[in-house]
């Protein structure tokens, strides 16, 4: 018997697929519930088992991880007859890793309190390829001895974690996280349509660009996306206009003003609004292409 605790994982996504397969490959026994029947066939493949409902799922799980696109996913898997809080053991412990509201955080944190079940919000930071290599950045909200107990699993799924504070700071972090992603994608977005239509070897100024101060994560990652014009989603325009809600919101709720962020905000939802809302967040490149006179 394996003194790990057992998993329930509920979502599995682009993300949640590969961290759930982690788990498994790290010795955990992990329960899996999604709605597309391929992805269950895959987390079997990989040596988990599969559960038909999210009550199935949780009854007998010690944590329950959570990935689902938005608030809305969190609440319809978490509460009503079905759901975590009505079928998860008392003192289990439920970590939400979607990327979802601070508000919608504290008020699950309120009612598992009031089920006997623990919480913590941990949204990750890092997308796909983070999620296949462990090497995501973890941003946790909640009790500390919560943290401390679920250390070693996050330990397993990323290289970075850190609690935040208490319930909604991992959410807030996160906000804060996507902000920045963004923008940075917007602003090498428009280096790279400046660097063609200056007639610059464009893969020779990336690399050079990478070095320096103008270098980050998000060139590092998206810089042959860039180059080959690849936006087969790793995290979708259509999540990050909705992280770009979240972000706006929560910035006017206590007062700080976010001008640029405001702009790029925009400019995601005019990509979305283009049709692009399924491709890579990357794909903010044809947002400047279209401004600059191309057609794609």
């Amino acid at each position: 018997m394996s003194a790990l605790p057992k998993i329930a994982w509920i979502g599995l996504g682009i993300m949640g697929s590969p961290m759930s397969e982690n788990l498994v490959k790290a010795g955990y026994d992990v329960t899996g519930h999604t709605l597309e029947q391929e992805k269950l066939d895959r987390l079997a493949a990989a040596g988990g088992t599969v559960a038909g409902s999210v009550a199935e799922a949780v009854r007998d799980a010690d944590v329950i991880i959570t990935m689902v696109p938005a608030s809305e996913q969190v609440e319809a898997v978490a509460y009503g007859p079905d759901g975590v809080l009505e079928n998860a053991r008392p003192g289990a412990l439920l970590i939400d890793m979607s990327s979802i509201t601070p508000q919608t955080s504290i008020d699950l944190a309120a009612a598992g309190r009031e089920k006997g079940i623990r919480v913590l919000d941990a949204p990750v930071s890092g997308g796909e390829a983070g999620a296949i290599e462990a090497a995501l950045s973890i941003m946790v909200g909640g009790d500390q001895a919560d943290f401390e107990y679920a250390r070693p699993i996050f330990e397993t799924l990323g290289r970075t974690v850190v609690r935040c504070g208490p319930h909604g700071s991992g959410q807030t972090v996160k906000a804060a996280n996507q902000l920045i992603v963004a923008v940075n994608i917007q602003a090498c977005a428009e280096a790279v349509v400046f660097l063609e239509k200056s007639g610059v070897d464009l893969r020779a100024a990336l690399d050079v660009l990478g070095g320096g101060l103008a270098g980050s994560t998000v060139l590092t990652r998206k810089k042959d996306n860039f180059l080959h014009r690849d936006f087969e989603p790793g995290f979708r325009i259509d999540l990050h206009h909705k992280d770009m809600g979240i972000v706006t919101d929560a910035a006017r709720a206590v007062g700080a003003a976010l001008p640029v962020g405001a702009v790029v905000a925009q400019l995601v939802a005019s990509l979305r609004s283009q049709g692009d809302g399924g491709l890579d967040h990357s794909a903010l490149l044809r947002g400047v292409e279209r401004l600059s006179g191309a057609q794609v």
